[in-house]
């Protein structure tokens, strides 16, 4: 309300006013300061749109009719103080410049509201800050635009602390309740967190014996257990290095598209993947792109981060899904390198745990330079934990290609089961196999050669699921024992790493597991991927934002028993037309979702190291 104060002499003010109920008072108070007013704001990363396309009509008329205009960087409604891509896209097309303003009483009330608005108090000292103005090219691309306006962010956050201490005020007084002040440091660890670091130091002579006992398992590489030290046989490739990090198959499957489109994007990049499982460094092998670097994640004790970050000395850190591991991300941060989480995503229990303990939440969280998360509720919960800029973009895995289908494989099954219909069942948990074993059994009755495929979310409990089956009198086969399926086979165990591509298109129908019990689902979008339709049980509530999209649409069917399983699978198989309502619907609500990959590539590109500027000569704003 007091930037129109700042215009020189004769410059007309119009100033940018939000059309919600809360804005009302503002724009009356700035009626009054013979101020014109362009009434409109957009979504803030919602799906609801306030206005934003008349508001952009006004700001742009208003600068072609030789005005000034003033507006807040934050972006309705919320996180606060974040500059949204609308301040920037009217510098582009006015070609206007941006000056990032800050104006401060010593003496002021500050409300319990999402942006912590502040009420001017009088008998104060008043301090006035301007930055350098900000430009944006007409020609700007995406990666542009969002890294001018991280640049924006920046500026606005420094004239803003510099306005503070000219007024003699305390800045903390203005941040967003439960969120740290964005280009403040980090907080430091608090006693719990320091306990860790310390005892996760004291028990690296006992990390050899860890890791033996675990490749006897075969859940560890004994040719490679340096790199568990963050010691590297292989050289740090010259230029710009980013470091991805992801835990196991799933992340691996979610990140692997944005590495591709980094590399494709940008000449020279290099990127290293860090995983923390066998399968998972099969995976990155098989689908890495071609000089993109594999290595194990070191173990979480300060020396080996510090001795893996000392080799590697990459340019920006990202880590994937639900990565946070203390010793890791406190010695990435002191290392100086920008760190991000992309795809992500929190349970609430999870998000319970650390909000108890702020003195191993705050000191984390708070090193983060940017967080993507999968939707705006998991958006919220990184801002309360102290996640300074925090956007919601969407699942990265609804954008990621299909499994890959073995051509050999898919043929050699379509021979065994010689054209029988079957119904793919993956990534079962405990309780569900026998829930689908007996649909099976009554379905059987009416599909002549039905064969349900069974593929078990953790491959290791198939031998006994084998046995409890044929306990049953089913006729099983079990796939790692090397046998494929026969005419006689009711149930075929899958048992197998890597293969849920090939499994996916024998099948017109797929059940997805974890839903029948209390897990809370997975990830139907492969299966949809592959142009099955899917059944899913009641207990979805980790894919909430995909299972919410399918079954609005049709694309998903809800099923809570043996019995109607039966009755959807029997429906469908004697209607061809239902089939394909259900496949549309699918089609369709993943349409909805996508747009993730896109804008996470964008927002890295940001974060890159920025090539030196090209001698331009001198500009001049007329």
């Amino acid at each position: 309300m007091m930037l129109p104060e700042l215009r020189p002499e004769g410059i007309r003010v119009s100033a940018m006013v939000a059309r919600h109920g809360d804005a009302e008072l503002i724009g009356q108070a700035m009626s009054a300061l013979d101020v014109t007013l362009i009434r409109g704001a957009g979504a803030g990363g919602r799906k609801r749109d306030r206005g934003g396309v008349q508001a952009l009509r006004g700001a742009l008329n208003a600068l072609e009719d030789g005005q000034s205009l003033v507006m807040t960087a934050d972006v309705p409604p919320g996180p606060a103080r974040v500059a949204g891509l609308g301040i920037i896209t009217i510098a582009k097309h006015s070609g206007r410049p941006i000056v990032p303003a800050a104006v401060v009483t010593s003496r002021f009330h500050s409300l319990r509201t999402w942006s912590r608005m502040t009420i001017n108090l009088p008998f104060s000292r008043l301090a006035r800050v301007g930055g350098d103005p900000i430009f944006v090219p007409a020609d700007a691309d995406p990666e542009t635009m969002e890294r001018l306006r991280l640049e924006l962010e920046a500026a606005l956050n420094q004239v803003t602390r510099r306005a503070f201490e000219l007024a003699g005020a305390d800045v903390a007084r203005i941040a967003p309740p439960r969120a740290p002040v964005a280009g403040d440091a980090a907080v430091e660890p608090g006693f719990r967190l320091k306990a860790y670091v310390h005892a996760m130091s004291l028990i690296r002579p006992f990390a050899p014996l860890v890791l033996s006992h675990r490749e006897r398992q075969g859940k560890e590489d004994q040719t490679r257990r340096p790199e568990r030290f963050g010691i590297s046989a292989v050289k740090r490739p010259e230029g710009t290095l980013v470091w991805f990090h992801a835990a196991s198959v799933g992340e691996t499957n979610a990140v692997l598209p944005v590495i591709n489109a980094m590399v494709e994007q940008h000449r020279g990049l290099s990127v290293l993947l860090t995983t923390g499982t066998v399968t998972s460094a099969g995976l990155a092998a098989r689908r890495l792109p071609a000089g993109a670097i594999h290595q194990y994640v070191p173990l979480d004790a300060p020396e080996y981060a510090r001795a893996f970050l000392s080799h590697w000395k990459p340019d920006l850190a990202v880590f994937t899904e639900s990565e946070i591991w203390p010793n890791l991300i406190l010695e990435t941060s002191r290392a100086g390198i920008k760190l991000t989480l992309v795809n992500a995503r929190m349970s609430q229990s999870s998000f319970r745990r650390w909000k108890s303990s702020p003195g191993v939440s705050l000191p984390l969280f708070t090193r983060f330079d940017l967080v993507l998360a999968q939707n705006e509720r998991l958006a919220r919960r990184f801002t309360e934990l102290g996640v300074r800029f925090v956007r919601h973009i969407g699942n990265l895995k609804i954008d990621a290609p299909p499994p890959p289908i073995d051509p050999v494989e898919l043929d050699r099954l379509r021979v065994a089961t010689a054209g029988r219909p079957i119904i793919v069942a993956a990534s079962t948990h405990e309780g569900e196999e026998l829930i689908l074993a007996e649909a099976h059994r009554q379905l059987a009755r009416d599909i002549d050669g039905l064969m349900m495929l069974v593929a078990p979310r953790h491959p290791e409990r198939g031998t006994g699921l084998a046995e409890a089956l044929k306990a049953r009198g089913y006729s099983v086969a079990q796939r790692s024992a090397g046998v494929l399926p026969d005419a006689r086979t009711d149930i075929y165990i899958a048992d197998t790493i890597g293969e849920l591509g090939t499994f996916y298109a024998l099948s017109r129908l797929a059940f997805v597991g974890g839903s029948l019990v209390e897990h809370g689902g997975q990830n139907p979008i492969e299966a949809l991927r592959h142009g099955a339709a899917v059944l899913t049980g009641p207990h979805w509530q980790n894919f909430a934002d995909e299972y919410t999209a399918l079954l609005k649409r049709g694309g998903a069917i809800e099923v809570n028993s043996a019995a109607e399983i039966v009755r959807v699978v029997l429906r469908i198989a004697r209607d061809d037309a239902e089939l394909a309502r259900i496949r549309a619907g699918g089609v369709a609500a993943l349409a909805s979702l996508s747009g993730a990959l896109a804008e996470t590539v964008t927002a890295l590109t940001a974060l890159l190291p920025q090539p030196p500027p090209a001698d331009e000569g001198f500009r001049r704003a007329s």
